[in-house]
């Protein structure tokens, strides 16, 4: 049995292709293999829609673990997920997620890891949030993210309709098209460097190639494709 397989029994998983083996193989690389530096740790969860991710690193052994989700709908179906003592590790906030990192600061919270799961490529600002993660002095950062596949450190921008709960919130009131920049994997790589974070890319050419149905976002040979890496502060 896999972690996620809870999932098929939630109303809002029913009108979903596939999500359960999806959800599971990302948790193979996600989560699995940094088990000994989540548990017993504070973990912080960007976009963490309705907290899926956040139960997931409760089940890891997680001490605590704080969401901050843009939309109180998408918080709300949290109390549809199963396992109380897991769900009890669990605060999620609901605000914008710059604003709730500054409140964070401002309060002198702290957080052993950080996720960063599904939200980059909605973002403009992507320097500006690594810098506010920063001053939260994780030990581990967990990027997944779609990124271009150019060989120069760039962005692509894009929009995209805030109607859709897996895109960007609204930037104002009544917008109904968000910008979004996509950086390419040198990007990263480049706003690690400049945060004196290590960057290292989870392999997911690992995983055999007839067992990567549902993920195969991961494996696209267009121009973008989705990653993982993991950024470690450098010791100085």
């Amino acid at each position: 049995m896999s972690f996620f397989d809870f999932i098929a029994d939630l109303p809002y998983y029913h009108d979903h292709t596939a999500p359960i083996q999806r959800m599971n193989k990302r948790h193979d690389a996600l989560i699995a293999p940094f088990a000994s530096e989540i548990s017993g740790s504070r973990v912080l969860d960007l976009a963490s829609h309705d907290g899926r991710w956040s139960y997931a690193f409760a089940g890891a052994g997680a001490a605590s673990v704080v969401g901050i989700e843009g939309r109180q709908e998408m918080v709300d179906m949290f109390d549809d997920f199963p396992d109380e003592a897991l769900k009890s590790k669990v605060e999620l906030r609901v605000g914008d997620i710059y604003d709730e990192l500054g409140a964070a600061i401002t309060n002198g919270e702290t957080y052993d890891v950080v996720a960063v799961f599904g939200i980059l490529y909605h973002l403009m600002d992507h320097f500006r949030l690594f810098l506010l993660i920063r001053k939260l002095k994780p030990k581990l950062i967990i990027v997944d993210s779609e990124f271009m596949r150019r060989p120069a450190s760039m962005m692509m921008l894009v929009s995209e309709l805030t109607s859709n709960v897996l895109n960007a919130i609204p930037q104002y009131e009544g917008q109904e098209r968000a910008i979004k920049a996509i950086p390419s994997f040198k990007a990263m790589w480049r706003m690690a460097e400049a945060l004196d974070y290590s960057c290292d890319w989870v392999d997911w050419d690992a995983r055999a190639k007839d067992d990567r149905r549902g993920v195969s976002d991961y494996y696209r040979e267009t121009d973008m494709r989705r990653g993982t890496c993991v950024l470690r502060p450098i010791p100085r």
